[in-house]
């Protein structure tokens, strides 16, 4: 027997069954269509950025990093929710205006953006977080000739690192920002050049749980900054901190100390550095605000035995929900949170492998988990489903497109 990860606090039993929202698991299903079906809650999304505000310092701002989820009812819901958005494609800053959302509070990242994605977030007004020299020449040129002042700010390549990220973004040799020696000329011959200068964006690292090492890591982040402000020679009117904050997935994890964080925060902010007392300060999170928030449905459509294991073989899999297959950044495969959606409420029995409807044998959503008995028919419950999947994952694969989705 394997074990499962830890199901994220909020849900609940209704008649049995797996509530989402405070609705039942089959009846989401019968309202969006065949499964499968990502479900993503209202509630759960509130209380998550409303337990965020209450324990980091009023004075920092939460931007909410879009790659992580840009589905377009959750993009209009957090609209009321976070100070600001984070890009990385003028893909997602198109999905930002379909819903309404003012450039304004909207910041560009990535390494590679081509010259029409620089042109559509210089007309549209939004903050471009410069990754190399030769993007800042590309886009004061853009500017110069549509004749319009762009809000530039540099992404820093820092020395340091977060200790224990899933992914680390910072630190030696990365195709991400610009080393931190080199910002300040970068960041004066920008002023010079007549651009809105919006200051840093110094992102280190994703999926932490170590709140020692993000308060190590925030700390770093402030000095660098009111370094890098003191050579440039001017204010610095804005810092993203990055973020980092990472969630549960696994068995063994524990959710990170976020009072822990905020308490450490707003110290550092009572006595910051002249340099910085007037900068806006926020921070940058994906899947720490909506992860938790997502499941995904998928119904069993076949149970069988081979060699004495038992496999539920269901319509999704992991060209929907690739991180759980764990083909997406893991180095050994184990469980995701996962459960019987339609017994929710009924006790373990047996031990199976509940499988996707791919041809390939990557295609597992969890192995020997110890489960209440299903049969054809019942609804599995992928938690963690909201952050990285419908759009991280490779719906095209062998044909079965990508999934429904609903906001409840």
């Amino acid at each position: 027997m394997k074990p499962l990860g830890p199901i994220p606090a909020g849900f609940t039993a209704l008649d049995g069954e797996l509530a989402i929202g405070g609705r039942k698991a089959t009846d989401l299903a019968v309202e969006a269509g065949p499964t499968p079906l990502f479900v993503y809650s209202r509630a759960m999304l509130r209380s998550r950025v409303a337990a965020l505000r209450a324990a980091m310092p009023a004075r920092l701002g939460i931007n909410y990093a879009i790659k992580a989820n840009p589905y377009a009812p959750v993009l209009e819901f957090m609209a009321g929710l976070v100070d600001g958005f984070d890009v990385a494609s003028a893909g997602e800053l198109a999905k930002l205006g379909e819903v309404g959302i003012d450039p304004a509070r909207v910041s560009f990242a990535g390494p590679g953006k081509r010259d029409e994605e620089l042109e559509s977030a210089i007309s549209a007004g939004c903050t471009i977080n410069l990754e190399s020299e030769g993007e800042a020449r590309r886009a004061l040129a853009i500017a110069e000739r549509l004749g319009v002042q762009p809000r530039l700010a540099i992404r820093v390549n820092p020395s340091f690192e977060l200790r224990g990220s899933g992914m680390k973004m910072g630190g030696g040799a990365k195709q991400f920002g610009i080393d931190e020696e080199r910002v300040p000329a970068l960041a004066r011959e920008i002023i010079a050049a007549g651009a809105e200068w919006r200051g840093l964006h110094i992102f280190t690292g994703s999926q932490a749980l170590d709140a020692e090492a993000i308060i190590e890591t925030q700390a770093n982040v402030l000095a660098l900054a009111d370094r890098l402000a003191g050579e440039i020679g001017t204010i610095l009117p804005k810092l993203n901190m990055g973020g980092g904050f990472g969630i549960p997935y696994f068995n063994g994890d524990t959710p990170l100390d976020i009072g822990a964080v905020g308490a450490a925060l707003a110290e550092r902010f009572a006595g910051l550095p002249e340099r910085l007392s007037a900068t806006e300060l926020c921070i940058e999170l994906g899947r720490y605000l909506v992860g938790e928030a997502g499941v995904y449905l998928t119904r069993v459509i076949d149970r069988k035995v081979s060699h004495g294991q038992t496999f539920l073989i269901t319509d999704g899999g992991l060209h929907h929900q690739l991180a759980a297959s764990g083909n997406f950044g893991t180095v050994v495969r184990r469980n995701y949170p996962l459960a019987i959606a339609t017994r929710f409420d009924a006790a373990p029995e047996e031990e199976v492998n509940v499988v996707g409807c791919l041809c390939t044998p990557l295609d597992r959503l969890a192995d020997q988990a110890y489960l209440p008995h299903a049969d054809v028919g019942d609804l599995v419950a992928v938690f963690c489903a909201g952050a990285y999947g419908a759009t991280a994952s490779p719906a095209e694969f062998l044909g079965h497109g990508p999934a429904r989705q609903i906001l409840a």
